[in-house]
């Protein structure tokens, strides 16, 4: 096998493994700047994601081996998906023939549904309430996934995520047709909800708008520790997939090469702090919703997804 072609993949993953604790920070620094607050450090994930993984772990009484399990195989997923997906390459890496965006959008299920098996084995009312509230959300978030990666499949005649790539940064025809311009705002709208970025989650200890905390209310420690990081990485991939399947996939070099991996590297962080700034300007623009609000503004997102393949039959094309 290619070393270079491996070393470039090997880069991939440490971009996404690395990177996206500093762009959790970058955030949330940001979303203070709109607060008329000084913000926590853009490097206070890290700091974070330390002092977790140095304390002690403690288990609640009565849990099985999923409880300790959840946090490995979630992390296990993402990481898959870290080097399968267009992230910093135009091109198929050495493994991302194994999985398409159907296939990526299982191992993002397979990531949440193993979280919410921990969340009810923890036998905690708040973590079984968090997990509760999820599955409720996940029955429009999952098929407007779904509908959505099939959308701009039908455009490039394939499931794959660098075809796609290459078609729609080719064909401005493609890029400005409305089952394209369709797919990408629901796949935004799902953006903000499945990152927590929609105003009414709290981050903090009140339960009214416990959704993502409330699932791991239970665990500490490592465990603790490695869920935020599975978090974060969540967060970038969805942004890496936004950018460069739907929303911005032009520049990216295709010479198979560090040098030009080491390019499209920076220009992806480019992309991401404008796409950073248009969620927290989006954020701060909304006001705070009450928690059964969040399906109505999924189920706009589902609409925008199934009328984008629905005008691809009417109009029989992208043209």
């Amino acid at each position: 096998m290619d070393l270079e072609a491996q070393a470039v993949n090997a880069l991939q993953a440490a971009t996404v493994l690395l990177l996206s604790p500093l762009l959790a920070g970058i955030a949330a620094r940001a979303k203070a700047w709109t607060e008329s607050r000084s913000g926590p450090s853009v490097l206070q994930p890290y700091r974070d994601l330390r002092k977790y993984l140095r304390k002690e772990t403690l288990v609640p009484a009565g849990t099985s081996r999923v409880f300790l399990v959840a946090p490995f195989v979630a992390f296990g997923a993402y990481f898959l998906i870290s080097i399968v997906v267009p992230v910093i390459t135009p091109y198929p890496l050495p493994f991302g023939p194994t999985v398409d965006l159907l296939g990526g959008g299982l191992l993002f299920g397979l990531a949440g549904a193993v979280t919410l098996l921990a969340a009810a084995d923890s036998n905690s009312n708040y973590s079984v309430l968090g997990a509760s509230r999820t599955v409720s959300f996940a029955a429009l978030t999952e098929p407007t996934l779904i509908v959505v990666f099939f959308a701009v499949a039908v455009i490039s005649g394939t499931n794959n995520p660098y075809v796609t790539n290459n078609v729609v940064s080719g064909s401005l025809v493609a890029y400005l047709s409305p089952t394209h311009l369709l797919a990408t705002a629901a796949f935004f709208l799902l953006l903000l909800a499945e990152t927590g970025k929609l105003p009414v989650e709290s981050a903090g200890l009140m339960e009214f708008g416990m959704l993502e905390d409330g699932r791991v209310f239970e665990h500490s420690g490592r465990l603790l520790g490695l869920f935020r990081w599975n978090g974060w990485l969540k967060q970038f991939l969805l942004y890496a997939v936004f950018l460069n399947v739907f929303a911005a996939p032009w520049g990216m070099v295709a010479a198979p090469t560090l040098a030009g991996a080491a390019f499209n590297l920076g220009l992806l962080f480019g992309k991401l702090l404008l796409l950073v700034g248009l969620i927290v300007l989006v954020e701060a623009t909304l006001a705070k919703v009450r928690l059964f609000k969040i399906r109505d503004f999924l189920a706009l997102s589902f609409s925008f997804a199934v009328l984008s393949f629905f005008l691809f039959v009417v109009l029989g094309g992208v043209a």
